[in-house]
This record gives C-alpha cells, sequence and structure tokens, in this order.
C-alpha cells in the first residue's frame, strides 16, 4: 500500500519542567482536551508504595485520564532510562494506533531526553581496560590520552575536554569493546524524534515561587503520612533506583533517632529545592522547548496555547 505524502506525522506532546510547578495537573485537563493518554516520564512515579513520596498522579486524575507507568513495580525492582524507553515507546505507539494523543509529562530530564533522541548501546565497564588508560595517563600524560582520541574519534575528542579523563577513558572504553566509535554509535541511535512529531513544552516560574511551591508540597507530604509511608518502605528491600527518592534519607534519619521531625522535613525542603535547580539547568540546555510561565499565563491559557500548536 502507498503511503501519500501529504500524510501528517502523528505528534506526541512532552510537559516538562521542575517538581512542584504544576506538571500533572496542568497535563490531566489537557489529556481531557486533546483525548489524550499520559504516560509518566518520572524515575519514582513508577514504584508501588511510593505514591507520597513520588507524588503519584491522584486516583481521581486517573480516573479521569488514562495513565501508564504509575504504580507498576516493586520497589525492590531496579528503573532506568533504558528500563523506561523499553516501556514507553510500544505504550506510546498503541495510545496513536486508536487516536488518542501520548502525553509524557515528567521532570526526569535523562529519561526525556533518551526518549526523544535515543540511548546508544553503551558496553558494560572493561576495569582492566580502564586501569591500562589510567596508568598510560599517569606515564604519559593526559594530553597524549586525548590524542590517541583524537585519532580514533575526533569528533568525540574534540567535545571533551583535554583533562577530563573519566569521559576521554569511556569514550576509548566503547571503542575497544565495540570496534566502532562513540561517534558512530550516537548516530546510529534513534529516537521518538526519527519517527514522530515532538511537541515540547515546558513550564517555570521564578525561583522564588518554585521554593514557596516547594515548601507548600513538603509540608502536606508529612500531613498526609509521609513518615509512615517511610517506616513501611524501610522495612522493605529497596532497589538502588527506589533509594534515590527524595524523601527516603531524610525521613530516615528523623526514624533513626539522628534529628527532630521539623529538622527533617527542613531537610527535605531544601534538597527538593536544589534537585528543582538541576531541572531546571538540564532542561534549559534544550532550545527546542517552548516555555510557559505559570505566573504570568493562566492555566486555561497555557492549555489553550499548547492546543493551537499540537493542531
Amino acid at each position: 500500500m502507498r503511503i501519500s505524502k501529504f500524510r501528517k506525522t502523528p505528534k506526541v506532546v512532552f510537559i516538562v519542567g521542575p517538581t512542584a510547578i504544576g506538571k500533572t495537573r496542568l497535563a490531566v485537563k489537557l489529556a481531557m482536551k486533546l483525548r489524550g493518554e499520559i504516560i509518566s516520564c518520572d524515575s519514582m512515579q513508577i514504584y508501588k508504595g511510593m505514591d507520597i513520596l513520588s507524588q503519584t498522579p491522584s486516583r481521581s486524575d486517573r480516573r479521569l485520564v488514562k495513565h501508564h507507568l504509575v504504580n507498576l513495580l516493586s520497589p525492590d525492582k531496579e528503573y532506568s532510562a533504558a528500563v523506561f524507553i523499553k516501556r514507553a515507546a510500544p505504550i506510546i505507539k498503541s495510545i496513536l494506533k486508536i487516536g488518542k494523543t501520548p502525553i509524557v509529562v515528567g521532570g526526569s530530564g535523562l529519561y526525556i531526553k533518551a526518549l526523544i533522541y535515543g540511548l546508544f548501546p553503551s558496553p558494560a565497564a572493561d576495569m582492566k581496560f580502564r586501569k591500562n588508560m589510567q596508568r598510560f595517563a599517569a606515564r604519559h600524560g593526559l594530553s597524549r590520552l586525548h590524542k590517541r582520541l583524537m585519532e580514533i574519534d575526533p569528533d568525540c575528542a574534540s567535545r571533551i575536554h583535554a583533562n577530563d579523563v573519566r569521559r576521554i577513558i569511556r569514550a576509548l572504553e566503547i571503542f575497544h569493546s565495540t570496534g566502532r566509535t562513540m561517534t558512530e554509535l550516537k548516530s546510529a541511535t534513534k529516537g521518538l524524534g526519527d519517527v514522530y512529531d515532538i511537541k515540547l513544552f515546558g513550564l517555570k516560574a521564578k525561583r522564588s515561587s518554585i521554593y514557596s511551591r516547594i515548601d507548600e508540597r513538603v509540608d502536606k507530604m508529612f500531613a498526609d503520612g509521609i513518615v509512615k509511608e517511610v517506616r513501611r518502605l524501610t522495612r522493605k528491600k529497596l532497589a538502588m533506583t527506589s533509594k534515590e527518592a527524595l524523601g527516603l534519607k531524610e525521613i530516615t534519619g528523623y526514624l533513626d533517632g539522628e534529628y527532630e521531625a521539623e529538622y527533617a522535613k527542613d531537610m527535605l525542603k531544601m534538597n527538593t529545592r536544589r534537585f528543582a535547580k538541576r531541572q531546571l539547568t538540564w532542561f534549559r540546555k534544550n532550545k527546542r522547548i517552548k516555555w510557559f510561565d505559570v505566573e504570568r499565563n493562566s492555566e486555561a491559557k497555557i492549555i489553550a496555547n499548547i492546543t493551537k500548536k499540537v493542531g
């Protein structure tokens, strides 16, 4: 069957931004407007029993709009960008197949980048090779090591500082293990952006406003029973991924008697602010994101603008 050259490329919508900015609430309303389904792009919302820690979409929101990759994995299972892509890609395809709009929502920058641009197959660490390269650098200097990479993969070498020994060795290690340069592997890697029309939208606000939202959220998390949730989780075996949930370490310290609950709350606020700052730094590097200031634009106006751009 011949496909018409005028056939439109399917659209996939992304809603990104820092924690506590209001992505989930806006995405639910947008999905109702666009007849869409939501795919959570969050490294923690995938886990069961971490509803407060991960700020999992409420049951009422999940009744209004179908959500994917929420409350699926036991906290003892590992999760990664690679696993996320493996799960998310077929879901997006199935949503499009039934004529709906996939809306990917979250603040996990690495997962979003990997889904859109692809995640090239990276070989396992070769510790023997790494030690040999470290000895070579110690004997001959970093400039010689960087020169070796320049001879093998000039494009990659030009993007790595001559003093960045870790990244230089990793690039050399990839060539040693696969016989292909990092540049070759990346160029052969495909993501959603090679198949679909990606619409990237970001929510932002003044830093002081984001911090205020975070403080309010953390206060509510404590009122909702985050201490009980963490106490329950500490009785289980946790994966390396789930152990990184914001709030787990802070509240475990309180449960272990290291400090008072108020101190744990203050720590969680501070660490969440730092996390939000890192998220903003990551997303600002992507020039394709169309930003909306949530303080200058009403939710209805943002949804109307996105709806218009999605078409």
